[in-house]
């Protein structure tokens, strides 16, 4: 969804004069704060008008009841015309000025009840509605403004007014700039947070969080071993026939049910979910966050896994499964600069996938190594030996279900 799609049904829909879904989020936030900015000064300089014109002041009445007037028809020409950069240094350049005409007219800083603090918006805002760069130029002229001002003021200007009319802008001025740059601050930084929590949690769903918080304070190769973890490959039996007969959109769809089922297992057991490669899926446990029962917690995801797929259906087809397990040490990290994934190294893992692929359809085939790990709290049965590419022969096992409680921690359990 647009950014300023998302946020009309929180703001004034005033603010959303001159939204383009083409914007990013960033430029849809820097057009409604500096519209509403624009817009709630436009108010302000109106009665500030009335009030000068009220006690006689009719040239600095006439520069606020300018700026109203400007604002207002700059406004809607960016509602129509959509010329962002223009409307932005336009509307700059009046807050910049008019302030800071109003102060000359009324005779200096005290006379005007310094009066120039609006000008201070034009900056302030600049940070926010631009770029630091621009920013820092903004600042510049004001500060020229501002000294050039004490050289152009005059003891009475064009009125002088009552000692409490001063006391009472000086109230005002300083009083509505502070809500004003408050109030931008305050919506600026609270869409920045949200923007950071989703940029976040979108990281947290890449990489693990260990990964992200390093990655975050360091630019390094990341690689670290660990000597103690369970691999799980999981992928569909007759997976080229299926794709062959269904489109590319209903196959993407099927995956994405089958997947996000997985992911809820993996989130159960605080697993880590490492990739999929087309239709294979790849758990780790006891990476990066190591885990006395590696082996365990893989075996009971396995076994759920397995349930999911056999008492349901995944855009109306029933799938089966190969899943292949095994334990060892590995080396897990980040290679590369672009596009880069937390991934695994290692024998361990090359004999996890060799475990699928010689997997029988149904089944979760697991290694001696795994075997070891989990015989005394899972019924495990032989299948004997089969020879693997690059290892020759290896004893295999199936995991047929979790023993009972009472019937855990026997030795000779294995079936």
């Amino acid at each position: 969804m647009p950014f300023e799609f998302g946020l009309r049904m929180r703001i004034p829909l005033i603010a959303q004069i001159g939204a383009d879904r083409r914007d990013s989020d960033d430029v849809a936030l820097q057009k409604v704060i500096l519209i509403s900015v624009v817009l709630a000064s436009a108010v302000a300089a109106a009665l500030w008008s009335l009030v000068y014109i009220a006690v006689g002041a009719w040239a600095a009445g006439a520069i606020p009841a300018t700026y109203s007037i400007l604002s207002v028809a700059n406004t809607a020409l960016l509602g129509s015309f959509r010329r962002y950069q223009v409307y932005r240094f336009t509307q700059l350049t009046l807050i910049l000025l008019l302030p800071w005409l109003m102060m000359i007219s009324l005779g200096g800083f005290h006379n005007s009840s310094a009066v120039i603090l609006w000008s201070t918006l034009c900056p302030l805002g600049a940070l926010i509605v631009h770029d630091l760069r621009a920013a820092s130029r903004w600042f510049c002229v004001f500060l020229l403004l501002l000294a050039g001002g004490a050289f152009l003021q005059s003891p009475g200007g064009s009125a002088s007014l009552p000692p409490s009319m001063v006391t009472i802008f000086y109230i005002l001025n300083i009083g509505c700039v502070l809500s004003v740059v408050f109030a931008m601050l305050y919506y600026f930084v609270d869409k920045k947070n949200v923007f950071q929590a989703k940029s976040e949690m979108l990281l947290l769903n890449i990489l693990p969080v260990e990964i992200s918080n390093i990655l975050k304070g360091e630019h390094r190769t990341i690689a670290d071993q660990y000597d103690d973890a369970s691999i799980l490959f999981a992928d569909v039996v007759e997976f080229t026939p299926l794709a062959r007969s269904m489109s590319p959109t209903e196959l993407v769809g099927l995956l994405d049910e089958v997947f996000v089922c997985f992911d809820l297992l993996v989130e159960k057991y605080q697993l880590e979910k490492i990739k999929t490669i087309g239709d294979c899926y790849m758990v780790v446990a006891g990476v990066p966050r190591p885990r006395a029962d590696h082996a365990h917690a893989l075996a009971r995801l396995a076994l759920d896994m397995q349930a999911c797929v056999d008492k349901r259906e995944f855009c109306g087809r029933r799938l089966t499964f190969r899943i292949g397990m095994n334990s060892g040490p590995v080396v897990a990290g980040i290679i590369g600069r672009k596009k880069f994934i937390y991934d695994l190294w290692g024998d361990a893992v090359n004999m996890a996938s060799r475990m699928e692929s010689h997997g029988q359809s149904q089944a979760i085939q697991i290694t001696h190594a795994t075997y070891e790990l989990i015989k005394d709290d899972f019924i495990c049965e032989t299948r004997g030996s089969i020879d693997v590419k690059g290892s020759g022969e290896m004893e295999i096992w199936h995991i047929m279900s979790e023993r009972p409680s009472g019937l855990k921690h026997l030795p000779g359990m294995a079936a």
